[in-house]
């Protein structure tokens, strides 16, 4: 008999026991990630009933897989378009919420007597909730419709790329073992250089590439080319000094933006979920038993500082949003749980051997605890609120309010905001671009030329011109491109209020170029040379060739935006889309009203279908109002009061959140018509004689009653020795006429054995 390695072994092992405990908790409707957790341990090293692992070196290197590829998955769901979404709510209410729980994770393990280190990670772990754990709450308890719900949501978003910035941050401080504020910072300005360049870079190449190749891409060729692309930006990723999961997850937000992101998450979600699943299992091999008992207090003082600290930071970092304290609370009493992150930091922070093994254990214990505890919080979220409005000063409350109130009015977008961002992204994108030329150039190019051409000022020279070549289009940008947008345009316009501003900010940009461009030189040629000969001349060729070079950006840019905006210009045109645009907008403008707009579906077996808005009296009897209908390809505005609706219409209702409470029961109710249930094998195609017995003859088949004697249909006649095909209700039987009936088995053999009796 052959040999079978020990990891195919292991791997059996492990996928039996999650397949198991999977089933189990899908059984009693809990996150699929306990189950994982707990089989680990049933075949981990600290349980002795069961077969245990043999080479848990192995089964650590797919655990990191399955770490490499959770992320690449949820950059692939996440994209920074979708960030930029959010809003300004959802991202105050997430970095107060993270500063506030990271802070007081460091210090309450420090005052636990924890290790710096140890301290810093459980800061880490506490930073995120958990998503599945709350769509699946909101899901059971019929929320999701509610207007806190969208903030959390926002919430969710922003915490996994903050996240993701604490893990690069958390693995750079334990290697480097470098806590000064100089070094952090710089790690952090590096780390969004990074970023910014990643992602432009693979914005305009890998769209380009997928598109280019289209027409030979099938299932299978995808899903090489996806994982492909995400191993190879984590050898880049670690290449450059930051962890394999930043790569994964960089290279999932940047296929995100194409038109091929829903089918990559397809082909690449059995892997995701196959070595996901033994990541986690791998995470719960690591419990032990003793030191859960052991460090029972850790477990009980997390789980505490989870629940009431995240309550609070979140509660707070709403209502500093904007937020009405009612929904506040709402938000803070839903994130209240440690999310799946807690365990790729904890797994981060074991396998650069900084932490200790007890942290594991301790995140496990609260994240069971919280777990279950979450639907309560938020089941309970209204009557809390309602305690704290009987225990707060009426006052308090009433200022609280009027500030959220204040606050939208506050954050509307003006055409300053407008013109102020489109600046900042021309600066800030050339600006990336051209750094990262400087640095090629620099440590790689010039490097290069030195091996090649001795003289130094010809060597200089040459690597001046080339880099000026490849410089140029984003110097020109940087320096001279104007926001493409109204807002700017009649601001521009507005000379007496504007003009000095503009002006100013144009200067600001030249001097930022100039500096770039003085650098550059600077670290080629002598500083005389530089500033008396180099600068002048790569200003004055900038300035002759402004037409050549600025239509060439203007290409440059048009495949970047295009690649870009290509998934959203696919679907802009969609009625979806459109009706998402506007529901995003009516939101922006009703939210100082506590109201919100929710689109339903009608369900199929609906009481209310066919019946007119006047009869229903929607709006009279539970105060919501219907905007439109949306009716496959249409779209019924301000339906009028003969409309009816359909099933599956998709209507928008304008309602505050008590509303739709006492509204959505009425919606989704349904009229149970019984009727005979008939299993497809009684189903049967038998034929009948008309004769003497069944009395048929010069009876047509609609007065026949057949159809309701048989619960069938008569769908051929044979008639001297031809077929009449599905007959007419109006034909006439006659003599020997062999009738064919598709029914009920049962009926149809009664009516025949009655009749030869």
């Amino acid at each position: 008999m052959g040999h079978l390695p020990d990891l195919i072994r292991d791997l059996a092992l492990i996928l039996i026991a999650g397949a198991i405990t999977t089933l189990i908790f899908r059984k009693i409707k809990q996150p699929l990630v306990l189950g994982y957790i707990i089989a680990g341990f049933l075949v981990g090293p600290h349980f002795h009933l069961l077969p245990t692992v043999a080479d848990n070196e192995n089964i650590e290197i797919l655990a990191e897989i399955g770490v490499i590829f959770l992320l690449f998955n949820l950059g692939l769901e996440f994209s920074f378009k979708k960030l930029l979404r959010v809003g300004g709510s959802a991202s105050i209410t997430a970095f107060v919420e993270i500063v506030f729980i990271t802070v007081a994770g460091y210090f309450t393990g420090k005052l636990m007597g924890w290790s710096t280190m140890d301290s810093l990670f459980l800061g880490g772990m506490l930073a995120s909730s958990s998503t599945t754990i709350i769509i699946r709450a909101f899901d059971e308890l019929g929320v999701k419709t509610k207007q806190y719900a969208r903030i959390v949501f926002g919430v969710l978003v922003v915490e996994d790329i903050v996240v993701i910035l604490l893990m690069v941050l958390l693995s750079t401080i334990a290697v480097t073992k470098q806590f000064a504020g100089g070094e952090i910072i710089y790690t952090i300005s590096k780390l969004l250089f990074f970023l910014a360049l990643w992602f432009i870079g693979g914005i305009f190449l890998i769209p380009t590439l997928l598109k280019k190749a289209k027409s030979l891409i099938d299932d299978e060729t995808l899903l090489i080319i996806s994982i492909g692309l995400c191993l190879g930006m984590v050898v880049l990723a670690t290449q450059v000094g930051f962890s394999a999961e930043l790569g994964a997850f960089i290279m999932g937000s940047i296929l995100a933006e194409t038109t091929s992101a829903e089918k990559v998450e397809h082909v690449t979600k059995p892997v995701k979920d196959l070595f996901g699943a033994v990541f986690f299992v791998s995470v719960g091999m690591m419990i032990d038993p003793e030191a859960i008992v052991q460090y029972g207090w850790p477990v009980v003082i997390v789980t505490l500082l989870t629940l009431f600290g995240k309550l609070f930071s979140t509660t707070i970092g709403a209502v500093i949003s904007g937020q009405p304290l009612k929904q506040s609370v709402q938000v803070g009493m839903s994130m209240a749980q440690i999310g799946e992150f807690a365990f790729i930091v904890a797994t981060l922070g074991l396998s650069l051997g900084v932490i200790s093994d007890f942290l594991f254990p301790v995140a496990v214990g609260a994240s069971a605890i919280t777990t279950f505890t979450t639907p309560y919080l938020i089941r309970f979220s209204g009557p809390f609120y309602d305690f704290l409005e009987r225990v707060l000063p009426a006052r308090l409350v009433k200022r609280l309010n009027n500030y959220s109130s204040g606050t939208q009015a506050i954050q509307a977008e003006n055409d300053w905001k407008i013109v102020l961002k489109s600046y900042g992204m021309i600066i800030l994108t050339n600006g990336v671009i051209l750094l990262a030329l400087i640095v090629f150039s620099i440590n790689f190019f010039m490097p290069f030329l030195s091996e090649q051409i001795k003289d130094a000022t010809t060597r200089s020279t040459i690597g001046l011109l080339v880099s000026l070549i490849f410089a140029s289009p984003f110097l020109w940008a940087l320096m001279a491109k104007r926001p493409n947008n109204m807002a700017y345009k009649e601001m521009w316009l507005e000379k007496k209020y504007s003009r000095g501003p503009l002006l100013l900010l144009e200067i600001a940009r030249i001097l930022i170029g100039g500096l770039l461009v003085a650098f550059w030189v600077f670290e080629l040629f002598d500083t005389e040379i530089a500033i008396f000969i180099a600068v002048p001349i790569i200003l004055v060729i900038i300035f002759v060739f402004t037409k050549r070079i600025q239509a060439f950006y203007q290409r440059i840019e048009l495949r970047f935006l295009g690649n870009l905006n290509a998934r959203e210009d696919d679907e802009y045109n969609s009625l979806d889309a459109n009706v998402s645009r506007k529901n995003a907008a009516l939101e922006a403008k009703l939210t100082p009203w506590d109201a919100h707009i929710v689109q339903l579906e009608v369900p199929p077996g609906a009481d209310y279908i066919g019946r007119t808005l006047p009869e229903l009296a929607w709006r009279e009897k539970y105060g919501v109002n219907l905007v439109y209908v949306k009716r496959g390809d249409k779209m019924i505005l301000a339906p009028d009061r003969n409309s009816i609706l359909l099933p599956f219409d998709q209507v928008g209702i304008i309602a505050t959140d008590d509303q739709i409470q006492s509204f959505k029961p009425v919606f989704d109710s349904v009229v149970h018509v019984e009727s005979t249930v008939m299993h497809v094998n009684d189903i049967s195609l038998q034929r009948i004689v008309v004769n003497e017995y069944t009395r048929l003859k010069g009876v047509t088949i609609r007065n026949s009653g057949l159809r309701e004697r048989t619960n069938g249909l008569i769908i051929g006649i044979e008639r001297n020795n031809e077929r009449i095909l599905n007959p007419e209700s109006t034909t006439v039987f006659e003599w020997d006429d062999i009738v064919w009936i598709v029914g009920e088995r049962k009926k149809i053999q009664e009516l025949s054995s009655r009749n030869a009796g």
